[in-house]
């Protein structure tokens, strides 16, 4: 039976470091190959391989031979580290020559957050078994960019396709499909579309332009190193959408964006900037995307944020988490404590699909399977179980390194001819739509395509000579008459019971009904039994199989 494998090598009932390995009717894709932000591995995890906890656990794909050998390609939903940020350890550190396939944005913001991730964790931290700028730049080169809606045809049985999921810009659901078995892979997604197009960050960052060139601000503007490379880029991209396709007038243009990010001060995590003789800013690692941070603002020693408010999700082991936790001391690098002294609130503007929208999605879908990652464990099992009693199909939420196995039943399509379509349809009454209904004909197969035509366009097609079959089955009936006598008798019967078939009695004394052909002869040993030979084409086997079966039964006393 055709079946499905997946195993999480990283994100299995976890958070961080997405990296998914199917196997689908013979081929392997490996779907994202993210970092952790909770963990940073020390030389001890990466001398023994088992231990790694920052990236995925490549070891579950292959134990021998080169990956390249056993991987046939693999894909990137998103630009987020959690899902791309270990892609040239495994490319370039690992060992992978194949393609990467992600969307055109993705292929643009990927190679800057990876160089950024590079900097803090080498220039800054001054880690030295990692992966180079010049790694990354041959990881790119591997990159294929694919558009959405476009299909993608790997190999000749595996197809890929990109489908619009929301989240950040060039955020893509992929399709992997292998004949008539497919998976849908969702990365990130967002349901839930918002003023900002649904799809964007922009909800930080999309009125700034309009604020200091339309409004009229002047002054500074504080963002870390990879949101300044990375905003103007979101940016341009809602203009274009908001201006060029939707026809808004009243809004900021190219030249705006421009003039607005001269104004831009770039920090890094960790630097203290003053601003002026008495006010001072300080950033940290918030542990959301990215160059995402949490800003410290000081006048004096006197610490003015009295509330902050943490708008997402933040990833067990981060500051973030930590400070939503309840911890109101935190280590920071350089064995620095830093007290938190001001009220935490949460509140969700996580670009997420939640419970509600994971659940739209399926009632949409309509999946034959469900297969959960990317999540705490706890809340995963309450969302299994509910998606288990609501649409009454089987759902997975493997840990990482545990396969789950996937038996599919598949539905193969086949295209009717019509010429054979209207055959059947003069012979016999109009299909009804629900009640099925048994066609004969020749399956043919070509590129991959089933077609069911008539024998006769089959042989032509196919430059072949027309052969009959026919079965025959022999039954002994008790009777003393002549043939001739014993034939009348059986046509009798027949006749009166199949009131609905054309049954005629030939003058070479057989019998027809429809295709079938009934002779009878006498035993060459009892002249009392008489052999009725039954011979039919397989195109009336069921009726040659209920005519040998009532004949079987024997002749009514009363026939004559």
């Amino acid at each position: 039976m055709p079946e499905i494998k997946v195993t999480p090598l990283g994100a299995g009932q976890d958070v961080g470091r997405s990296c998914i390995l199917v196997s689908i009717a013979g081929k392997n894709v490996m779907l994202d190959c993210g970092m952790h932000m909770g963990y940073n591995d020390d030389w001890i995890t990466w001398v023994f391989t088992s231990l790694q906890r920052r990236f995925p656990d490549f070891s579950y794909i292959t134990q021998n031979g080169r990956l390249t050998d056993f991987l046939d390609c693999v894909i990137i939903s998103h630009f987020h580290l959690d899902h791309c940020g270990a892609l040239p350890y495994f490319s370039e550190m690992v060992g992978y020559d194949g393609p990467i396939y992600m969307t055109h944005p993705t292929k643009a913001i990927c190679p800057i957050l990876l160089e950024d991730y590079r900097k803090i964790t080498v220039d800054k931290k001054g880690e030295t078994n990692f992966f180079t700028s010049q790694m990354i730049k041959d990881c790119m080169k591997k990159v294929v960019a694919v558009h959405l809606h476009q299909t993608v045809q790997v190999d000749e049985e595996l197809e890929i396709k990109a489908y619009y999921a929301g989240h950040v810009l060039g955020a893509a659901m992929f399709q992997i499909k292998v004949g008539c078995e497919s998976v849908v892979y969702t990365g990130d997604y967002n349901m839930t579309p918002d003023r900002h197009l649904g799809h964007f960050h922009l909800d930080h960052c999309g009125a700034l332009p309009y604020f200091s060139e339309m409004v009229g601000y002047d002054g500074p503007i504080y963002m870390t190193h990879p949101t300044k490379a990375i905003c103007p880029i979101l940016l341009e991209d809602y203009r274009k959408i908001t201006v060029d396709k939707k026809g808004e007038t009243n809004f900021f243009t190219s030249q705006m964006i421009k003039d607005c990010m001269k104004k831009v001060v770039a920090v890094h995590l960790h630097q203290t900037v003053q601003v002026d003789e008495e006010l001072e800013i300080k950033a940290y690692y918030a542990g959301h995307v990215l160059g995402a941070a949490m800003f410290q603002i000081k006048v004096g020693c006197e610490s003015v944020v009295y509330t902050v408010i943490m708008p997402g999700y933040c990833v067990q082991g981060t500051v973030g988490h930590k400070i939503l936790s309840g911890q109101r001391k935190l280590e920071m690098e350089g064995r620095q404590i830093l007290e938190v002294k001001m009220q935490v609130e949460y509140m969700s503007f996580s670009a997420h699909a939640d419970a509600k929208g994971i659940m739209q999605l399926i009632r949409q879908a309509e999946p034959r399977n469900v297969l959960l990652v990317h999540g705490e464990a706890k809340k995963m099992e309450f969302l299994k179980q509910k998606i288990e009693q609501e649409f009454h199909v089987s759902c997975y939420m493997p840990a990482n390194g545990e396969t789950t196995t996937i038996f599919t039943n598949p539905s193969i399509p086949v295209d009717i001819s019509l010429g054979l379509l209207k055959r059947e349809t003069a012979i016999g009454l109009l299909p009804d739509v629900k009640k099925p209904k048994l066609m004969h004909g020749t399956l043919m197969m070509k590129d991959n395509s089933f077609r069911l035509v008539s024998p006769e366009q089959a042989l032509k097609e196919l430059g072949l000579a027309e052969h009959q079959l026919r079965f025959t089955c022999r039954v002994h009936i008790q009777d003393p008459r002549k043939e001739h006598e014993t034939v009348l008798r059986v046509y009798n019967h027949l006749k009166g019971v199949l009131k609905d078939y054309s049954v005629q009695h030939l003058p070479d004394g057989s019998i027809t009904v429809e295709s079938i052909l009934i002779q009878a002869t006498a035993h060459s040993e009892d002249q009392g039994t008489k052999v009725l030979l039954v011979s039919w084409t397989y195109q009336d086997e069921e009726l040659g199989s209920y005519l040998t079966s009532l004949l079987k039964k024997g002749l009514p006393q009363s026939t004559a």
